[in-house]
């Protein structure tokens, strides 16, 4: 191909990709499949690597530069950033509000733009000729740090706007975050790697935004949403909402939920809701931000040195909390884990009374210099188990002894230790534990594993205290008389236990892989194992490179699986359980013909029959497709209970809304679903 027609693709397949990523991350209506959006970015690569004097910075290619930055230049704001004055309860809007009707004419209608106030980091982006120079932080409003590598690895930011009436100089302001899911998935990550997990999504995010090498920036997945602007040129609104309009054409990422109030009490309604689901959204949300919409009313308002008067923010309730430490306890996990625990005295946040908290591990301990009748800070987010956030040393009595690790198992009795000096945990190595036994069998029962209905805590302490149960295996041995011997058992109780023992046999190989509690193997490792080696007995052959070469399996996984399947107790515990008949393989069940061929599922709140990877799972196996983001291409939402506000987006796109026994009746698993 000569340099004219591959010049010619190059700005076609910009343009397609531009095109593509408007319609995903901005309008949540994807017209092509992943594979495809790849092919395509390949074919540019492919192009510009043959002709690089043809790269430009605004191409796709470009997001991530391959060099460490020496730092981050200071950047001044031709328009101060300014911060929002906060208020925190709703009669204080009203306050607000009569402030602002005493500096306009009697009887002028105030409509709002209210918008969901993300808990990330502020930063401000500046296109000229519609291509992205330059990106900032907030720093002290006047000037902030150049954080334009950085900023350019966020595909949610465009490097190049499209569309019409461009201005030739705009400069918007928006919020860069982390979603849950992400945060998840780094801290664990960094747990494998022995460091402190992050805090909350916003320190995830803002920790990202320092790093100095843009490669490792790319892998936190962040996302940004726009707000507001400081400078545009060559276009004019009438309000916020046009704005918002305009930016979303040019393929900036506006968030869905942001919506014009006619008057305050419709703002108090919006509050109100969004208060109440806020822990269903992917990413945190600490309050509203509420703005005159009208930009010709927020000229005569003006502002003050640090805030406009036409906007102010709403701060829900904190789900922050501060409270003392009564004592310190240690738990043991389903891989021995000695876990610290906090026991707290009494405290309100969130919502809920919280009386513990986690602790992490002991590493965790040490950098908070946690005490004994210490007073800290506690969080909760949504349903995440409290953890405390900091000690606050100012109110320290005295000089407590600081937290030891326990030197035997608080359980057992036997020697606790560390495997390796890298690792953050200490351990107790008796597998006979009865917490290790208790954990294992809770873990292995579970619904994101073998779905067996009934065997609770209560029923799991009655099994192993009376020595029925001392291995995952030993539950395939149970009758029902065994059962009915229990206090806790009658003929009905008994009868149901045995039956779900019996349908967990049913399960595929990779409910087992997952059940048995593998460190560092979750659900999802748990499926491609399984599908790539369809077998148990080949796991007791496979070696640390033949796992790394499966995708999703890294070497701390790989050898965490070479290790399980080399204990002697484990290879006793899989003949036990196939002498029980159990085939221990994955069978791929075939699509063909299901009616489901190609059908994409969106799954929204808790479902009750199973997890939502084994409903994944199911929609997979039957030739259909899952995402977790809702578009105009999205056959099915599927709500369980509490579903959040997908509900209402999937409601304004017209997609099908069906519950968890229409999606078991559509599937047609209703008979044999656990």
């Amino acid at each position: 191909m000569d340099k004219n027609k591959a010049q010619k693709n190059i700005v076609l397949l910009r343009r397609q990709i531009l095109k593509h990523d408007r319609l995903y991350y901005v309008l949540s209506q994807p017209e092509i499949s992943d594979k495809e959006y790849d092919d395509l970015l390949r074919e540019l690569s492919v192009l510009e690597q043959r002709y690089p004097e043809l790269v430009t910075p605004d191409s796709p290619t470009q997001r991530v530069s391959g060099g460490i930055l020496e730092g981050f230049a200071a950047v001044a704001h031709k328009v101060p950033m300014l911060s929002l004055d906060n208020t925190y309860a709703l009669e204080e809007l009203g306050e607000w509000e009569a402030r602002l009707r005493k500096m306009l004419k009697p009887g002028e209608e105030i409509k709002y733009m209210t918008e969901l106030k993300i808990d990330g980091v502020s930063c401000s982006l500046l296109y000229e000729q519609g291509r992205l120079v330059r990106a900032a932080t907030r720093g002290d409003g006047s000037a902030g740090e150049d954080i334009t590598a950085n900023i350019r690895t966020i595909k949610t930011v465009p490097l190049r706007l499209s569309g019409e009436n461009i201005p030739s100089s705009l400069e918007v302001r928006g919020e860069v975050y982390m979603d849950k899911n992400s945060l998840q998935k780094i801290n664990r990550a960094r747990a494998e790697r022995g460091e402190s997990p992050f805090a909350n999504p916003r320190n995830a995010a803002s920790g990202s935004l320092k790093l100095l090498d843009p490669r490792l920036v790319e892998k936190r997945e962040l996302k940004c949403f726009i707000h507001s602007f400081g400078v545009i040129e060559g276009r004019g609104f009438a309000g916020h909402s046009d704005f918002f309009q305009a930016v979303k054409n040019w393929g900036l990422c506006v968030n869905p939920y942001n919506r014009i109030c006619k008057d305050l009490s419709d703002v108090y309604d919006y509050c109100k809701y969004w208060q109440e689901k806020r822990d269903g959204l992917d990413y945190e949300v600490d309050g509203i931000v509420v703005k005159v919409n009208d930009f010709r009313l927020q000229k005569v308002l003006g502002s003050t040195m640090k805030s406009p008067r036409w906007a102010v923010a709403y701060k829900f309730p904190a789900h922050q909390a501060t409270t003392v430490v009564d004592r310190i306890v240690f738990g043991v996990g389903r891989t021995g884990a000695i876990t610290p625990r906090a026991l707290l005295s009494p405290v309100k946040c969130g919502g809920v009374v919280i009386k513990s908290a986690t602790l992490h591990n002991f590493d965790e301990v040490r950098r908070l210099d946690l005490r004994l009748g210490d007073t800290v800070l506690v969080e909760r987010a949504g349903d995440v188990i409290p953890k405390v956030v900091k000690v606050i040393l100012s109110q320290r009595k005295g000089d407590p002894e600081p937290v030891s690790v326990p030197e035997k198992c608080p359980e057992c009795g036997m020697k606790v230790v560390k495997e390796k000096e890298e690792e953050v945990f200490w351990y107790c190595i008796n597998p006979d534990c009865p917490a290790r036994i208790k954990n294992s069998l809770f873990h292995f029962g579970s619904r994101g594993a073998l779905d067996i209905r009934g065997l609770g805590e209560s029923v799991i302490e009655e099994l192993v205290s009376k020595k029925l149960v001392l291995r995952l295996s030993h539950l395939y041995r149970l009758t029902a008389g065994d059962l009915l011997a229990l206090p806790l058992f009658k003929e009905k109780k008994a009868r149901n236990l045995i039956r779900a023992i019996e349908a967990s046999k049913t399960k595929q190989l990779s409910s087992f892989l997952y059940g048995f509690g593998i460190r560092h193997v979750g659900e999802k490792a748990a499926r491609v194992l399984a599908e790539r080696f369809p077998d148990i007995d080949r796991f007791f052959t496979l070696t640390v490179d033949q796992l790394e070469a499966v995708p999703d399996i890294g070497p701390v996984a790989a050898e965490s699986i070479v290790n399980f399947f080399a204990l002697p107790e484990v290879k006793e515990m899989v003949k036990e359980i196939k002498a029980q008949g159990i085939l221990l393989r994955q069978e791929k069940i075939s699509g063909s013909g299901s009616g489901l061929d190609n059908k994409v599922f969106v799954f929204s709140g808790e479902l009750e029959r199973f997890t939502r990877d084994q409903a994944r799972e199911m929609v997979s196996d039957l030739g259909g497709k899952w995402t977790s983001s809702l578009s105009k291409n999205t056959d099915f939402l599927v709500l369980g209970k509490d579903p959040g506000s997908k509900y209402f987006k999937a409601q304004s796109l017209g997609v099908k809304i069906i519950n968890e026994k229409e999606f078991l009746d559509l599937i047609g698993r209703q008979s044999s679903a656990q």
